[in-house]
């Protein structure tokens, strides 16, 4: 059974940093890309970040380049963020797409909420 599990969000103030977690299981994930995409209220779900699982391309939203760094260690899937600011409030969730890079996601985790105070 695949699972996605994400971790980490929470409350901080704007301009601190927080770092979400995905820790993934029940399949061989080495010719995976791995997402972070993002919801926040009242809005689509919208793409973040992603990265090859080897770690050797990533891709950013224009929105977050600069402020958003994407990795992976093992089995977890990281999301740095830096600067943050209050329209960074949203739920993340962990994706993962089969076929790599710019195709569709074909599992996705639970989400965890992230809140940005002004």
């Amino acid at each position: 059974q695949v699972r996605l599990v994400e971790s980490g969000g929470g409350l901080v103030q704007a301009g601190g940093s927080l770092r979400v977690s995905c820790v993934v299981s029940g399949r061989d994930f080495t010719t995976y890309a791995m997402g972070w995409f993002r919801q926040g209220p009242g809005k689509e779900r919208e793409f973040v970040a992603a990265i090859t699982w080897s770690g050797g391309k990533t891709d950013y939203a224009d929105f977050v380049k600069g402020r958003f760094t994407i990795s992976r260690d093992k089995n977890a899937i990281y999301l740095q963020m830096n600067s943050l600011k209050p329209e960074d409030t949203a739920v993340y969730y962990c994706a993962a797409s089969a076929k790599g890079l710019g195709y569709p996601y074909d599992y996705w985790g639970q989400g965890t909420q992230v809140t940005v105070s002004s």
